[in-house]
């Protein structure tokens, strides 16, 4: 067996017991953040008064974000809201962020520099792999194991095989890092890595902003991953100074694979080759270029999520509806990641573009992406959104699709009513 270890061993090696840890090995690791939103944290919340424990293992440790049914939609996002804010209280956690000053929780954590590279995260919320852009570790666990995460500062994990992908080339306009997601799962599949690390590196990776590399590593899980995770250069480290951490003490932490580093792949991804790629119902893996895509009509075109809310997202889709409006029978809703990056929309300008163009803009939430509230469909009814997953009835009603794609294809086909290449209008 090589020595070698992937970031991903070198990570969780670091926090466990272990000098050295290989695929398929059970570990126990310490964990630097534990989250839970408005959904999962009442349950976490429950199981942990469930297992007789009396305090967290470290308030500033544990991060609540409610911001799935919230502003709350109806009396049961109400009650939830207000048993995480009581847990909250009652333990005196640090990091509790509510409505107006919270955001989408893979946007706001990494704004609030919450996160930084070499942490071990685990959050009840399949998304959690997100932070994975900042070369951390992270994971979503079911509330059971958040609410032990929040008690004992640790969590068992199984060493995951690693995927490598090596990045080369830049992209072209119009393209984005949600297209390069949406190809690689095409590619792989939605089972293509399951259980695996899904690593990115290669001199690709320097050509991908900070924002693409979110997206990217969002959407892991739609591969099955157990997390993804990138290489630190010199942009991480950009941003983890720009974002440092205003309610907790972080220490960023770089590791990089070994050169003998054993993978079960590698694949070569060609950035300069790559289209607009739009992911058809009813699973992420049922991709086609936008030539394929083009033309079908959609009765509503969501931009925002914890994949695509962030400041690019915002900035290319202003520049995309400047000057145009949004077709006849479309609703186009347009959400922020963050309360910052909302301010962003407003002093640069953009939400009055969107609201002249005939657009929605909304409070940062995650609403529509699970059909909560915002932005629920219709039998029938078909949307183009920027989101992460596009399952039968994600949406609404079990009898309505869902076309995953990037900021730039939602936003210019809220302009022309049917899907469409960015760089034909």
């Amino acid at each position: 067996m090589s020595k070698g270890m992937t970031m991903t061993q070198k990570i969780l090696a670091a926090h466990s017991d272990y000098d050295f840890v290989y695929p398929g090995q059970f570990i126990e690791a310490d964990l630097d953040v534990v989250l839970a939103n408005d959904i999962t944290g009442p349950v976490a919340a429950r199981e942990f008064a469930r297992m007789g424990m009396e305090e967290v293992f470290d308030k500033a440790k544990i991060v609540l974000t409610p911001d799935h049914f919230t502003p709350n939609k109806d009396i049961k996002a109400a009650e939830l809201a207000k048993e995480l804010r009581g847990f909250a209280a009652e333990q005196g956690i640090v990091n509790y962020f509510e409505v107006g000053r919270v955001g989408i929780e893979h946007a706001f954590l990494p704004e609030q520099g919450l996160v930084t590279a070499g942490d071990v995260v685990i959050g009840a919320d399949s998304h959690t792999c997100t932070y994975g852009a900042l070369g951390a570790f992270s994971t979503g666990v079911g509330s059971t194991d958040a609410a032990a995460g929040m008690a004992v500062g640790r969590a068992w994990f199984r060493v995951p095989v690693a995927i490598r992908f090596e990045l080369t080339g830049a992209l072209p306009p119009w393209v984005s890092g949600k297209d390069v997601i949406l190809h690689i799962i095409g590619k792989i599949g939605v089972d293509g890595a399951l259980y695996n690390s899904m690593e990115f590196t290669g001199d690709g990776v320097a050509a991908l902003s900070m924002d693409d590399r979110f997206a990217i590593a969002n959407m892991a899980v739609e591969a099955g991953a157990k997390n993804g995770i990138f290489s630190v250069d010199g942009k991480t480290r950009e941003y983890i100074a720009a974002h440092p951490a205003k309610t907790m003490a972080k220490t960023p932490r770089v590791f990089t694979a070994d050169p003998d580093a054993e993978y079960a792949a590698s694949y070569t991804i060609n950035l300069s080759a790559l289209r607009p790629t739009v992911s058809l119902p009813p699973l992420p893996d049922n991709t086609k270029t936008i030539d394929e895509a083009k033309g079908v009509k959609i009765d509503q075109s969501v931009i925002g999520s914890c994949t695509n809310g962030r400041h690019e997202d915002m900035e290319i889709t202003a520049r995309i509806l400047k000057d145009r409006k949004v077709a006849d029978g479309v609703r186009l809703i347009i959400i922020p990641g963050t309360q910052e990056i909302y301010l962003d929309c407003v002093e640069n300008g953009w939400a009055r573009i969107f609201v002249e163009a005939g657009a929605v803009f909304s409070t940062p939430t995650c609403g529509p992406c699970l059909g909560g509230h915002m932005g629920v469909l219709a039998e029938g009814e078909r949307a183009i959104a920027t989101t992460n997953r596009n399952f039968v009835g994600r949406m609404g009603h079990v009898r309505s699709e869902v076309y995953l794609a990037s900021p730039a294809v939602a936003a210019a086909s809220a302009v022309t009513g049917v899907i469409t290449d960015p760089a034909d209008i």
